[in-house]
């Protein structure tokens, strides 16, 4: 792969996939675009950047052309709890921004388009556990409402169109690099920092709220996983479930307290975040992954806890 565009660099995600695209495809073969946000000092300097608003097509086909993109990364997205304060912003970055990424890269020869969807795809009618890859999909927030157009947009310029599109249904994803943002399930990034900070942690979720989550290790390696993968033994191509674990915030605060036994959570729940993780799966069916591109994912919630645990103890004590 050669001349990867990477939107929405500056994001937890992207500021993350970024450096390992980098060393796994060269710094010059990989371009990072972010929009208002700056990039971080360690992608800002070892590597082409630019700026670009996905709801601009005229000057996302410029960036594309400039850099004679082959690959795009869609990593621009306004995530649930804002989302669904902004609806007219999530609306133009999160639908026609997916649209002018799909066909400005139709146009312009890319080769192939990486999209991210999200649990929050599936609704309150969809099975909570082990959600199946395929399922009845009717959510009832403005974000998942947009992640399902982008897998069916997706599938659709790969069926209609030829466009090689692949996506993967991402559970709550957690990282110690970057600061936790709007997304519902940022609660446990939150109750890291709570615990290593202050030995207490105000949680806005139940404490039985059982969600699907990942580590940011397993997240990069699903993406670029699925994007290495040959096309001729995918048979679903937009809209993979991967799962790694499912957890609530009792158990994660439990896990903490083994590291740091002075530390204590308390709960006060915020309805409108806690009706979104209500409508979302407890746990997820991804044998559709595992079949057709040999997903696994490394970390476990001991491992997971505990690697997170320590390197953002020792983030906070640098900064």
């Amino acid at each position: 792969m050669k001349n990867i565009l990477v939107t929405g660099a500056a994001g937890q995600i992207g500021s993350e996939l970024v450096p390992a695209l980098r060393q796994r495809f060269g710094n010059d073969h990989v371009v990072a675009a972010a929009h208002h946000t700056a990039l971080p000092s360690d992608i800002a300097t070892t590597g082409p950047t630019t700026m670009v608003d996905v709801t601009d097509y005229k000057q996302l086909e410029e960036v594309i052309r400039t850099f004679a993109i082959k690959s795009v990364f869609h990593m621009s997205s306004i995530l649930s709890a804002t989302a669904e304060s902004k609806r007219h912003v999530a609306h133009e970055v999160n639908i026609d921004g997916t649209y002018n990424i799909l066909e400005c890269a139709y146009q312009n020869n890319v080769q192939r388009v990486i999209m991210p969807s999200s649990i929050a795809a599936f609704g309150p009618g969809s099975p909570k556990d082990m959600t199946p890859n395929d399922t009845l999909q009717k959510p009832n927030t403005l974000y998942g409402i947009s992640k399902v157009f982008a897998e069916l947009m997706g599938n659709y310029y790969y069926g209609k169109l030829g466009l090689d599109v692949r996506g993967l249904r991402l559970p709550g994803v957690i990282s110690w690099k970057t600061e936790p943002t709007a997304g519902t399930t940022d609660y446990a990034v939150e109750m890291f920092y709570g615990a290593i900070e202050n030995d207490y942690y105000e949680c806005y979720l139940r404490s039985d709220t059982m969600l699907p989550m990942m580590y940011m290790p397993d997240a990069i390696k699903a993406i670029i996983q699925i994007s290495q993968c040959e096309i001729n033994d995918l048979k679903h191509h937009a809209d993979f479930n991967v799962h790694a674990l499912s957890f609530t915030p009792d158990d994660l605060a439990k896990y903490i307290t083994r590291i740091n036994p002075q530390f204590r959570v308390s709960y006060n729940v915020d309805a409108e975040r806690q009706a979104i993780a209500d409508s979302w799966p407890q746990s997820l069916d991804d044998s559709a992954a595992r079949l057709e591109w040999g997903w696994q994912p490394r970390f476990n919630m001991e491992t997971l806890v505990k690697d997170m645990y320590d390197n953002l103890k020792a983030k906070l004590r640098r900064d």
